[in-house]
């Protein structure tokens, strides 16, 4: 188990209070953001470029994978009212780039795949300057699924791989490596053009080689982007934290994955899934990053 958390990780004061106050804007505004229930680290600078990631399909997952805070249960049916709780956030807090992602939904026939296809269209529909990422399980290895989100054309498909596969048992209960890779790959046959991305926590007891081994599975699946990030134990009943990764760890492990192609690679110690998720786009973007006031 590591110890104290170390300095890099430790925030100012005036970030602190900024948190603070983005998560009551949240909690006013979307309710259900991952952002507040993942209790990531990154919300307030995300929310200062414009950026957010809903939680849709409710809050409850059919999965119980022992890094996350998400709930483990039996999970309500989906809003058809989630479209315009969250076309209203978007032009509530002028956001230019929206991430959606969801519990796994087992329950669901199509793991939720209608669902995301209808508030895709929606955001591409009624707010046309909105980009849109979609974070999606992995609807259990099925393509049909898979179709009807890469269908609905979102400006990004993320699947997190999360670990390597000597964890897999432990840490993504009901999860299988392979699956996970197969499903990105698909990705790309289902429509070449598509932007793909997965992410990899690090510090749940895997080696060096066993992560460079893990990202070059990724790119194998011809997989766009990579995030890699520190493991941060959300609660008392997650897995515990092995090691605290250096950020010069993070620039190794990002140069290491850059001579494998990958087209973008985001590392660092508080590096998640959607964080940066923007930055893909930037150098196309006709406007300028900007901050939005918290009230």
């Amino acid at each position: 188990m590591a110890g104290p958390l170390p300095e890099w990780f430790r925030h100012s004061k005036g970030k602190k209070q900024a948190t603070q106050q983005l998560s009551k804007v949240l909690e006013r505004e979307v309710p259900n953001s991952i952002c507040q229930e993942a209790r990531c680290p990154n919300r307030s600078d995300c929310f200062n470029k414009g950026v957010l990631t809903f939680m849709i399909l409710g809050v409850t997952c059919t999965r119980n994978c022992t890094f996350c805070s998400v709930e483990h249960g039996k999970p309500l049916p989906p809003d058809p009212n989630e479209l315009e709780t969250i076309l209203h956030s978007i032009k509530t807090l002028n956001l230019k780039f929206t991430v959606l992602t969801s519990p796994n939904r087992d329950d669901l026939k199509d793991g939720g795949a209608a669902h995301y296809s209808h508030i895709v269209r929606g955001i591409k529909l009624n707010a046309k300057n909105t980009r849109v990422e979609v974070l999606i399980p992995d609807f259990q290895g099925d393509i049909e699924p898979l179709k009807i989100v890469v269908d609905s054309k979102p400006d990004v498909i993320n699947h997190n791989v999360e670990t390597v596969p000597s964890l897999y048992r432990h840490v993504r209960k009901g999860s299988l490596y392979k699956r996970s890779l197969e499903l990105l790959a698909r990705v790309k046959e289902l429509d070449p053009t598509m932007l793909t991305k997965s992410g990899l926590m690090v510090g749940l007891g895997e080696t060096t080689e066993e992560l460079l081994t893990t990202f070059q599975d990724i790119r194998n699946a011809n997989v766009d982007i990579l995030t890699i990030g520190q493991y941060l134990k959300p609660d008392r009943k997650s897995i515990n934290i092995s090691k605290y990764y250096h950020p010069d760890e993070f620039e190794f492990l990002k140069e290491e994955a850059l001579k494998m192609g990958f087209r973008h690679v985001f590392s660092g110690p508080l590096v998640r899934s959607s964080y940066y998720a923007e930055h893909v786009f930037e150098e196309t973007s006709e406007t300028a990053p900007y901050d939005l006031a918290i009230a």
